[in-house]
């Protein structure tokens, strides 16, 4: 069994079928062969088959994407990919935690255009980005001290439930 990507391009997708209906022309191989040798069902294969031989070559071409284009320009993207990773303390924040309503509002703020929350993750995500959710962590903590404390007095605390056969943890019955 070969490898094969769990998500194909589109362009991947078009050159797969092409390339199977240069070798449907050839007469070398069956359809399950074929079907086989690319990686997909016989069913796909009989339909591209049917597709060539009705329409020609430009049926198996790729179609544009649907849905509604991108408000941004892939330049735009660029532009907010990096004021995303400056930070948004840069882009004028108390906290360095992006979330995507704060994201929008830089949007809005920069080139004028709305997006709601939903489009916007799944756009952000098309482009490798995802916001993430720091973890909490208390502004008064101290890292010497608890590495001084997990080095003197963890494994005190951690032996001692050993000893006297007590694990300090009580089980409900």
């Amino acid at each position: 069994m070969r490898w094969q990507p769990t998500r194909l391009t589109r362009l991947q997708l078009e050159e797969r079928r092409l390339a199977a209906a240069r070798l449907l022309r050839t007469h070398t191989l069956s359809e399950a062969e074929i079907a086989r040798e690319m990686g997909v069902s016989r069913t796909s294969v009989t339909r591209w088959k049917q597709q060539w031989e009705h329409d020609g070559p430009r049926s198996l071409q790729r179609r544009r994407s649907s849905g509604r284009p991108s408000s941004l320009s892939q330049a735009q993207w660029r532009h907010l990919l990096d004021l995303l990773q400056r930070g948004a303390v840069a882009a004028g924040f108390e906290t360095e935690q992006w979330t995507l309503p704060r994201i929008a509002q830089v949007i809005a703020q920069t080139f004028g255009v709305r997006y709601h929350r939903h489009s916007l993750g799944r756009a952000l995500h098309a482009r490798g980005w995802s916001p993430q959710r720091p973890r909490p962590r208390a502004t008064e903590r101290d890292e010497a001290l608890i590495a001084a404390w997990l080095r003197r007095d963890w494994p005190r605390v951690k032996n001692s439930g050993g000893r006297t056969g007590s694990t300090g943890v009580s089980v409900a019955d």
